[in-house]
């Protein structure tokens, strides 16, 4: 077995991500997997600096429907079987929200889920994206899949996940309808890995308001999460928030993840120095 260190963050945008050091970090830390959330960017807008990071091959999911909106992507050091963009229906996949990469019976979601702040409207598109995705999920589950799932969810779970549950108990994020849809999540099978390692660990927040020195004081939320389905959690050994990683109004969150090396073998980057490497098409298929 080989140990991964898979991290997801919200960047808010990875060109102003670039310009505050986020290329510094990725190659300080090293992750062998990075699931990013609002990219804000097509592929076409980006340098080779993001495209090609020195021994990772990149997959760019973009919002099809407005510019420098949402958008996902994803970085890693070992060749997936198959990347796949979106759930399958193209009333959720048209935000660039999703991206899946499978790796031998290993099937990882990377999503920036919907927020529902806006409107009612955007609430229930929300509510139904997460429906299709727990529908997509188990799908997988079915076919003896493992899952990890990773990503922004945009709605903090327990009064524990935020600073000020009672304040935000009628603002979207912290709603009773969003929260029962965790509840649901949970007792089909997937497990929030921060608390399997720290079920009573109060003030560890991923996101912060840009408003009022919200992140000096702390007064933040936990909207980032790492889920794995049950016949994937004994392969989980540790689950971390980097509070100290700036760059975002998000911080990057991480799970050190046991996998079998089979499903590595004669993936890693064979030219990890350019573009060669690099695998950067939306609409690719492996």
């Amino acid at each position: 077995m080989k140990t991964l260190k898979i991290f997801s963050w919200n960047v808010n945008g990875i060109r102003a991500g670039q310009r505050k050091g986020f290329l510094e970090w990725l190659q300080q830390e090293k992750p062998d997997m990075l699931f990013i959330q609002e990219t804000k960017a097509e592929k076409e807008q980006l340098d080779e600096k993001l495209l090609a990071p020195e021994g990772y091959y990149s997959f760019w999911n973009s919002c099809k429907r407005k510019k420098g909106y949402s958008g996902t992507a994803l970085y890693t050091r070992y060749k997936p079987d198959k990347v796949s963009f979106g759930l399958g229906n193209e009333k959720f996949d048209t935000e660039g929200r999703t991206m899946v990469a499978e790796f031998g019976d290993l099937v990882l979601f990377g999503i920036y889920f919907p927020n529902g702040k806006a409107s009612p409207e955007r609430l229930e598109f929300k509510l139904d994206f997460y429906e299709e995705f727990r529908h997509r999920a188990l799908e997988e589950i079915k076919k003896g899949k493992k899952v990890l799932v990773c990503g922004d969810v945009n709605t903090a779970h327990h009064p524990i996940d935020l600073a000020r549950p009672k304040d935000n108990k009628d603002t979207s994020g912290f709603l009773p309808i969003e929260r029962d849809w965790m509840d649901r999540f949970e007792e089909e099978g997937f497990h929030d890995t921060f608390r399997m390692f720290y079920p009573e660990k109060a003030d560890e927040y991923t996101w912060w308001s840009m408003r009022a020195g919200s992140r000096g004081r702390n007064v933040g939320w936990r909207i980032d999460y790492f889920y794995a389905s049950s016949n994937l959690k004994a392969q989980v050994k540790k689950a971390s928030i980097h509070q100290d990683i700036m760059g975002s109004d998000h911080c990057p969150i991480s799970v050190d993840l046991e996998f079998a090396q089979k499903d590595l073998e004669n993936k890693e980057t064979e030219d990890p120095s350019g573009m060669s490497g690099t695998i950067g098409v939306q609409d690719q298929l492996l």
